[in-house]
């Protein structure tokens, strides 16, 4: 029995089951996420939400190809590689695997090691431009992540505490994708994102996969310690153990009375000027004082190497002086 207290309701197996797949059906339904006949690129960690997510999305008769992005964390990125290409080998699912050491010569440890930045700042940063990137180059209509709800609602919680009003423009399940230039020159820069598990909570898609009897990555990333996001989680689930049904309330809310008043979907022609293409991959970034500028992974790639190579000339240097 699957014990679900905000629908104060309980599941059997094969009930449960079609329970959340039903779920994700009205997920897509409702927010229009995407077509039957769309080609979809699901981003897939090796954890319970992306392969259950993937599970589901084939089981409903959608075309999804599984993107990986090994992130070189030690055998924490080993073990979500191996799950992952053994979910798609035992399903004959098509899986796409790429390095970000191989794409960009760096790993997310080194990446935050050279800049400085917090790892899961460098490392969600570099997911969502390779993700992004592999779409466009590989002709994916849709990229879907398994953001499930409690990963939502953290990032609502944290985004309303700090009135982040840019992030909140953005919290939606689905984003557009976003076009630049005109006419011939018009390309697809950002492709469109869709979170098919917003309905469901973390704790289902544990059951899920528990169920349907998916192996997959139970131990947290080394490298998530001390990260802002799981303490917004931490305070939210809290809350809805007190009061079940406070975490889709909370979000159902937001989606219904408060979301339009910071979405920005390019219509104001003022904000559209402020967008360009980054002068190092083309990929859409905030024009800074009118000039042409560089998007925010370029810009952190570009440091990431200079200390680098700064870094490998320093130990010739020792030895010349102390010859």
């Amino acid at each position: 029995m699957v014990d679900i207290r905000r629908h104060n309701a309980g599941f059997c197996q094969d009930h449960f089951l079609e329970h959340a797949r039903n779920q994700v059906a009205r997920a897509i339904k409702e927010f229009k996420m995407f077509r039957t006949d769309d080609r979809l690129l699901l981003a897939v960690s090796g954890g319970k939400d992306s392969l259950a997510l993937w599970d589901i999305l084939v089981d409903l008769g959608y075309d999804v190809t599984g993107f990986y992005l090994d992130l070189g964390i030690g055998g924490y990125s080993t073990r979500s590689k191996e799950l992952s290409i053994s979910f798609a080998e035992e399903r004959s699912a098509k899986l796409i695997v790429r390095s970000i050491q191989t794409e960009h010569g760096f790993t997310v440890p080194e990446l935050s090691a050279l800049t400085g930045r917090v790892p899961c700042s460098g490392c969600g940063l570099s997911k969502r431009y390779e993700f992004n990137r592999a779409a466009i180059e590989e002709g994916f209509e849709v990229l879907v992540t398994g953001h499930n709800l409690d990963d939502e609602v953290a990032t609502l919680f944290g985004n309303v505490l700090h009135w982040n009003t840019e992030m909140l423009g953005r919290q939606m399940p689905v984003l557009n994708e976003r076009v630049l230039g005109e006419g011939k020159d018009a390309r697809v820069a950002l492709v469109r994102k869709a979170k098919p598990l917003v309905k469901l909570s973390e704790r289902e898609t544990a059951a899920y996969a528990l169920l349907r009897g998916i192996d997959y990555v139970v131990e947290e990333c080394p490298m998530v310690e001390g990260n802002t996001q799981h303490r917004y989680k931490h305070a939210m689930t809290q809350l809805e153990e007190g009061s079940p049904g406070t975490k889709s309330q909370f979000y159902a809310g937001f989606l219904r009375k408060a979301a339009d008043r910071f979405r920005d979907d390019g219509a104001n022609p003022a904000d559209v000027t402020k967008v360009v293409a980054c002068i190092s991959c083309g990929a859409p970034t905030v024009a800074r004082d009118g000039h042409e500028s560089m998007c925010s992974f370029c810009r952190i790639r570009a440091l990431a190497m200079t200390r680098k190579a700064e870094s490998a000339r320093r130990p010739a240097r020792r030895r010349k002086s102390g010859a």
